[in-house]
């Protein structure tokens, strides 16, 4: 196995959840309002592991999420941009969409630009560029 198909969220409002990431730029066809289940269309994903206590300290390095089953459980999803502009204004959507920024876009550490967010059901989000990204067909990240 070497492939990641579908990251499942568990979400408390559905229609809720559907608007906001409708919101933020994924795409669906679906046209019931309150659907049992959701595929949303996606190009392609990248499976990374990262130090627990350090992925926290990512987030926030002053005050790290807790790591516990009700807070911070050392997961976060990632959607690398291809400016730092777009970076911005997928955060911009976020907010607009109700979601809570829980760090600003900033240079960081690694020599990027990057910035978190919750969504509604309080997953961590990571939205980032760095000009020495790339990325394949269907904009699939590559990692050398």
């Amino acid at each position: 196995m070497n492939r990641l198909n579908l990251v499942c969220l568990g979400v408390r409002n559905m229609k809720k959840a559907i608007a906001f990431y409708k919101a933020i730029g994924f795409e669906n066809p679906e046209t019931e309002a309150d659907p049992a289940i959701v595929f949303f269309n996606n190009q392609g994903s990248k499976l990374e592991l990262f130090p627990i206590e350090e992925l926290a300290k990512d987030i926030d390095e002053l005050h790290p999420p807790e790591i516990n089953t009700t807070g911070f459980s050392g997961i976060t999803l990632a959607c690398n941009m291809k400016s730092k502009e777009s970076v911005d204004e997928l955060m911009q959507k976020v907010s607009e969409a109700g979601g809570k920024i829980v760090k600003e876009p900033q240079i960081v550490s690694w020599g990027g630009y990057s910035g978190y967010f919750q969504d509604l059901d309080g997953y961590y989000w990571e939205v980032a560029y760095a000009d020495i990204l790339q990325f394949a067909e269907q904009d699939m990240l590559v990692i050398d």
